[in-house]
């Protein structure tokens, strides 16, 4: 059964529309990383500021894995830069039935 992960990015103020292309254009690496099944990139409508990555993983410790990679890429440094607190908050969901 597939994972599935809401990643949220909380930019700082005026730095969503800055950061919504940077960010599709990194999602090229995540879709060809291993076990990355699907990835949609929605905005806030009513917060440009917030953008929202709804994932699907094979498993979790692919996503784990992903992560793990990004942060020795320095994704925690680039991050810091556009987002409120400095890293997205995700949120792994399991089956509700």
């Amino acid at each position: 059964m597939s994972h599935h992960v809401i990643a949220e990015f909380p930019c700082k103020e005026g730095m969503g529309p800055v950061f919504l292309p940077i960010l599709v254009e990194a999602l090229v690496d995540t879709r060809a990383f291993e076990g990355c099944e699907r990835i949609d990139v929605h905005v806030d409508a009513d917060d440009p500021d917030r953008v929202i990555l709804w994932e699907v993983w094979g498993e979790r410790a692919d996503h784990a894995a992903y992560i793990a990679w990004r942060k020795e890429t320095g994704m925690e440094e680039n991050l810091a830069l556009v987002l409120e607190g400095g890293m997205p908050i995700f949120t792994h969901l399991a089956p509700g039935e």
